[in-house]
């Protein structure tokens, strides 16, 4: 059976987005960063790996424990946000919590994972922000839209290195979970079932592309 893989499933969107795929019956492999996250993302039905994707040790290992698996669909879900605005400079400890879960580890994956995405002709999607968007531009939270206008590149470079897979970044929108905070216009809900239904309509003509979790193409 093919696998869908989720990568940053300890909680949010991830976890959510573990539950939609194991309900529909699907093989599920998810990440989780620690030991303690494990047990309840079992109990969805997925596959669990510990594996931190801001640590490229941690990583390393993941092509080994996916050795034979033909994924249909992965998605990179990791991320942290960082509200600072352009006004404070980052220190060099929040810059590199930012790029390394935001971008390294995306980097760090995408040569592992792609190649078993391309055996099976499937979707590799990575998660970005509108706020990655130069039309879209503020002050606010800069050190994130600089992380997440760099994953869009990842993106747009990784395409044409896997040209059986059909890589995307994709917007979930401004969601109700930890980092998005309550005042936030979508659910967890509205947002995993905007996704899935996207996601199953994505066809090659998307490929190097960011796809809203509502199915409307941005423009980069």
């Amino acid at each position: 059976m093919a696998v869908t893989l989720v990568l940053g499933a300890s909680r949010g969107l991830g976890f959510a987005l573990v539950e939609a795929y194991a309900a529909q019956g699907r093989s599920v492999v998810a990440t989780v960063r620690s030991e303690a996250d494990r047990e309840r993302v079992e109990a969805t039905g997925a596959k669990v790996l510990l594996v931190d994707v801001a640590d490229p040790a941690s990583v390393s290992g993941l092509a080994w424990q996916l050795d034979g698996e033909k994924i249909e669909l992965a998605l990179y879900v990791a991320g942290v946000w960082d509200a600072h605005s352009s006004a404070t400079p980052p220190t060099r400890e929040q810059f590199d919590r930012v790029m390394h879960t935001n971008v390294l580890g995306a980097m760090q994956v995408l040569p592992q994972v792609a190649p078993l995405v391309e055996v099976a002709g499937g979707v590799f999607g990575l998660f970005s922000s509108q706020m990655s968007l130069l039309a879209d531009a503020e002050s606010d939270a800069w050190l994130y839209r600089v992380s997440k206008a760099a994953l869009n590149m990842v993106v747009a470079s990784a395409q044409p290195q896997w040209p059986g897979a059909t890589v995307v970044a994709l917007d979930p929108g401004w969601v109700q979970t930890d980092m998005g905070g309550a005042a936030a216009t979508f659910t967890v809900e509205q947002s995993v079932q905007g996704l899935v239904r996207t996601l199953a309509g994505v066809t090659p003509a998307d490929r190097g592309r960011m796809l809203r979790h509502d199915g409307q193409r941005i423009a980069w």
